[in-house]
């Protein structure tokens, strides 16, 4: 990105976040994607002087699960509409007796234990491998700490999300063998979406808003669902304010990320220019055009 483009944030709400407030020029509208459906139309807007672009991850109303989201298109089509950093912000189970519910963990890895979701942009016809040895933006990652500051959330930097397919939770023999594997949270939504913006090229950060512990915790049974309500309720309203916060801060990325986000598919494309299929190259003139255009 050169300095005279001018960043623009993606918010994916997840659980709870169905609307960013202090939003301005605000427009409802359907992107196309070649890889389907989104979600749902996007909420474009400004806070303040910076661009943003809102969406609610499982649909307004929360209609769609998390093996049913068409993750490629609701990262297509950001990219298609000229985001450039993405803030993915989702409810979690803690996996970690020190992260109660109401903590903000700012996660850094990801075990993905997916197994029926479409992971990549790529496939026969267009090869690339990408790199998620750091699968999150340490820059975004920055900007989400200082925008925590000053506002009442426990907010820890660094951790492990671990991914399950779902709808179900785990069971109790899964989420002790978790915690053993050194995981910190649980939840069903971070893959393949961080996997999908390394390729497309997109900076992303992610806040897992925690609310309750998984089922290991001797108390677990115990917590009321009205209980997991109020605090799923109580760190949207949190959510709200770092995205308040933080849009000022990503106004000042306009240099190129240097964690290396805005150039993954740099050496990533396998396939030779001649053997490419040209209707994967069209399908992803958005993800990959940067590079495909040479």
């Amino acid at each position: 990105m050169s300095s005279s483009n001018k960043p623009v944030l993606g918010i994916i709400g997840g659980s709870g976040l169905y609307q960013i407030d202090g939003l301005t020029d605000v427009s409802w509208r359907r992107v196309s994607s070649p890889f389907g459906e989104t979600s749902d139309e996007f909420c474009f807007g400004r806070i303040g002087d910076q661009p943003v672009v809102f969406l609610p991850r499982h649909g307004r109303g929360h209609k769609i699960p998390p093996s049913e989201l068409n993750f490629r298109a609701n990262i297509d089509a950001l990219k298609r509409s000229g985001v450039t950093d993405i803030l993915s912000v989702s409810a979690v189970g803690s996996l970690r007796e020190d992260l109660p519910p109401g903590t903000f963990v700012v996660v850094d890895q990801f075990v993905d234990r997916t197994f029926a979701r479409v992971k990549s942009f790529f496939s026969a016809g267009l090869v690339a491998h990408v790199s998620m040895a750091k699968p999150t933006c340490s820059r975004l990652g920055d900007a989400v700490m200082a925008a925590c500051e000053g506002l009442d959330i426990k907010v820890v930097r660094g951790g492990t999300y671990l991914v399950m397919e779902g709808p179900q939770f785990s069971t109790l023999a899964e989420s002790k063998m978790y915690r053993q594997w050194g995981c910190d949270v649980i939840g069903m939504t971070n893959m393949p979406e961080a996997k999908l913006a390394r390729e497309a090229e997109i900076c992303y950060a992610s806040v897992s808003m925690v609310t309750d512990f998984d089922c290991w915790h001797p108390d677990h049974d115990a917590v009321t669902v009205d209980q997991v309500i109020a605090v799923l309720l109580g760190n949207a309203g949190k959510a709200r304010g770092v995205v308040k916060n933080i849009a000022p801060l990503v106004s000042q990325h306009t240099a190129l990320c240097r964690a290396g986000c805005q150039t993954a598919l740099e050496h990533a494309i396998m396939t030779s220019p001649d053997a490419r299929d040209p209707a994967m190259v069209e399908k992803l003139s958005a993800v990959a055009g940067r590079v495909l255009k040479r």
